[in-house]
């Protein structure tokens, strides 16, 4: 196979990823950029409105386009049995059944597939594809949809409301975010080819090749292992690469109409509303605390948009059961059908909403009780045991990350009274906040391929979406085994590969460690088995005895017991040695909870004049378990905060509320920090392994680094000005 290169030799790795070479060359290939023989290209017609149906589709003048091969709609497709009838599609859970519906959701719905010989040909043809609609009423206002919505019950409720009503000191203020767009650098495309009648590729932009997989073998009717999904390099996915999207149906369809490759790959402005965002969400606090700090309780009501044809939850009020001793808690939330696109999971799904809001009110509730910020959460974490479900935590260090963040910051220098520092039209101040995540794995399988020069292999079919995957399993297999990092290639991204989950939630490491841990163990136990015919020591040797290195295999370090790799294949007629393994969580559920937390601490810099705001200093302290390879780890979480720097201060989502369209879908009106917007991160972990998790000790990083941020932002604003913002974004207008 050759990932990230097409060579097979073992060369020295330099000095951090494993892919790196192949990115810097431009010998990685991302999904729209594999060669397939007799490709063709797809292009979607677009809804034109928000909410009706379709009248007709005038498909005479397209016909006549150079190039045209096809178009497809909900009048001229492929049949799907996933999409025989409404009660199958209810059962697929697709969201969009896209060319299987006349009616129109939400303005930018594709309506038909234009396939031609070249990209060119394909985008004429598709500009004469002429649709009627019939109209109907839509709404795309959130703020006025939401309270149509009523709330209902979200999770267990603890103590009594009533019992914290009259504490002396309470908070009870509102928080609105703007829904926010995932961009990843390299917008989403799909090659489909049916090389068989019932048989598919795909080179798809996903962050798990297993689960498209299913998904296409679900709504085919035919076996997984028919369908190959390949995703060996993703330009970035933040949550919009999680589901299977219409726009790579639409390719299978295509592929399945001409009976020949189809390559589909979206415009900037169709991934505003192709791909999910983040929903716009509305939150209410309530809290209340005595005199000492400690919170008596709190409410936590939240709404979140979602599309009608597709009912999202963010699960906005999670964070609130998991990082503070509330005795009494009420949660409630509600989902607000729009007609827009649907929403997803994106860095931080949820608990970075939630987060801003608890976080905020924590903040406003220390200048109530005239109480340091850090003071007030010292006094109401929960570190022993997790307040939902009454287990012990695992390890849980965000005390200390606490602390350690105070001091990189230098927050003696803070002061408690709003406004108070100044230097020229400039006002300065402080903030902090903490997040937490429920880290978690999941199912993961590996592979190894030896050779008798000892060249291993490394295999997963989990892909690498630029957190450095590939790199951790390197590292871990070396420490695991003893083999040295140069004599090892990894392979990833691949279906075709030992299973694994999905590259998000802060999974993807912690699940592929322990496969990566129980692969090596196979690799030991079956070099031993062959080793054993020529020493008997090893014939009934158990892992701890059995000892790799470069050249070969020891019974525990004796070294008249030694035998070499070139010996065991000779030795046993052998030209390859492969093992599969697999790891999954177990008793230790019954047993733990297990979390991943960071604490954020920032200083800015607010113009009187102008209201611009400089973020002028940003330190993230996190407990991630055991970092497995430091700079990724870092520029992980560093990207994570300039995420929420973007959450804060300048994204959303802006909607014509009289035409349904998206405004400013494009790089040029989408506001997100660039490098002039955010300082060096300065990034600290508390680096102590979790092994009742996994057996590597590392417990995930992809969320925990934007959880937090947007409020620590929020809470130094008003530190430095006085001005107390709910809303994000905040922007320079609103100092005025």
């Amino acid at each position: 196979m050759g990932f990230f290169d097409n060579e097979t030799d073992f060369v020295m790795p330099v000095e951090g990823r494993v892919e790196g070479i192949a990115k810097v060359k431009g010998q990685g290939k991302y999904a729209a950029e594999y060669k397939v023989d007799n490709l063709c290209y797809g292009v979607l017609v677009t809804s034109e409105i928000a909410s009706g149906s379709i009248k007709s589709i005038n498909t005479d003048d397209a016909k006549q386009a150079e190039g045209l091969l096809d178009i497809i709609s909900h009048l001229k497709k492929p049949s799907v049995p996933g999409f025989a009838d409404e009660a199958k599609i209810k059962e697929s859970k697709f969201g969009l059944p896209v060319f299987h519906t006349d009616k129109i959701y939400f303005k930018g719905q594709p309506v038909a597939l234009v396939i031609a010989e070249t990209l060119e040909e394909a985008t004429y043809a598709a500009s004469l594809v002429k649709v009627e609609y019939t109209t109907a009423p839509f709404e795309v206002d959130f703020n006025q949809a939401k309270n149509k919505v009523e709330l209902k019950p979200a999770g267990k409720e603890r103590g009594d409301e009533k019992s914290w009503s009259n504490s002396p000191f309470t908070i009870d203020q509102q928080y609105n975010i703007a829904a926010e767009i995932h961009n990843p650098m390299e917008m989403h495309a799909t090659i489909a080819h049916w090389y068989a009648e019932d048989k598919l590729r795909l080179h798809d932009k996903n962050q798990g090749v297993n689960g498209v997989q299913k998904t296409f073998s679900g709504l085919f009717g035919i076996p997984v292992d028919n369908i190959q999904v390949i995703s060996e390099f993703v330009g970035g996915g933040f949550g919009s690469g999680l589901k299977v999207w219409p726009h790579a149906l639409a390719a299978v369809l295509g592929a399945k109409q001409v009976n020949r490759p189809v390559k589909l790959m979206l415009t900037r402005p169709q991934m505003f509303h192709s791909v999910g965002y983040r929903p716009a969400s509305w939150q209410r606090i309530k809290l209340g605390a005595n005199q000492d700090g400690k919170i008596t309780g709190v409410l936590h009501q939240a709404k979140n948009g979602c599309a009608i044809y597709d009912s999202f939850s963010d699960g906005i009020t999670r964070v609130t059961r998991l990082i503070y001793q509330f005795d009494n808690l009420k949660t409630e939330n509600a989902v607000v059908p729009l007609n827009l696109s649907a929403p997803t999971w994106m860095r931080g799904p949820g608990d970075c909403t939630g987060d801003f809001a608890v976080e905020s009110a924590l903040d406003e509730l220390s200048y109530q009780l005239k109480m340091d910020p850090v003071e007030l959460r010292y006094k109401n974490l929960a570190i022993e045991k997790n307040p939902e479900t009454g287990l012990p935590w695992s390890t849980n260090f965000l005390k200390e990350a606490i602390e350690k963040g105070a001091k990189m910051i230098s927050w003696n220098l803070r002061k408690p009274t709003p406004g108070a520092t100044t230097e020229g039209d400039w006002k300065i101040g402080y903030g902090m906040a903490v997040g937490m995540w429920n880290a978690g794995r999941n199912k993961a399988g590996a592979g190894i391929r030896m050779t008798k020069d000892g060249n291993v292999v490394l295999q997963t079919a989990m892909t690498d979406i630029g957190t450095g995957t590939g790199t951790g399993m390197m590292n871990i297999l070396h420490e695991r085994s003893g083999i040295s990092r140069n004599k090892i290639k990894i392979e990833l991204g691949n279906s075709d590969l030992p299973p694994a989950g999905s590259q998000g939630g802060s999974t993807g490491l912690s699940s592929i460690s322990g496969a990566v841990a129980a692969v090596c163990d196979a690799l030991k136990l079956k070099l031993a088995e062959y080793a054993s015919v020529s020493n008997q020591k090893f014939k009934n040797a158990v892992i701890a005895d059995i000892i790799l290195s470069d050249k070969g295999v020891s019974f525990q370090k004796e070294g008249d017991n030694f035998l070499s790799y070139q010996d065991i294949f000779a030795k046993n007629n052998l030209n390859l040695i492969e093992v599969e393994a697999s790891s999954e969580p177990g008793e230790e559920k019954k047993k733990f909870s297990f979390c991943s937390s960071a604490a954020h601490f920032c200083k800015v810099k607010v113009n009187t004049k102008t209201g611009k705001i400089v973020v002028d200093k940003m330190v993230v302290v996190v407990d991630g378990g055991k970092i497995i390879n430091q700079k990724p780890a870092a520029n992980q979480i560093s990207g994570a905060a300039v995420g929420g720097i973007g959450m804060a201060l300048m994204e959303k989502m802006s909607v014509d509320e009289r035409l349904g369209s998206l405004i400013a879908n494009d790089l040029a009106g989408y506001h997100f920090p660039v490098n002039a917007d955010a300082p060096i991160i300065e990034v600290a972990f508390i680096n102590k392994p979790d092994l009742n998790l996994n057996p590597s000790g590392a417990k995930g990083l992809g969320e925990v680094g934007i959880i937090g941020a947007a409020p620590a932002l929020a809470n130094a604003i008003y530190n430095a000005t006085g001005k107390r913002f709910r809303n994000l974004p905040i922007t320079p207008d609103q100092f005025f």
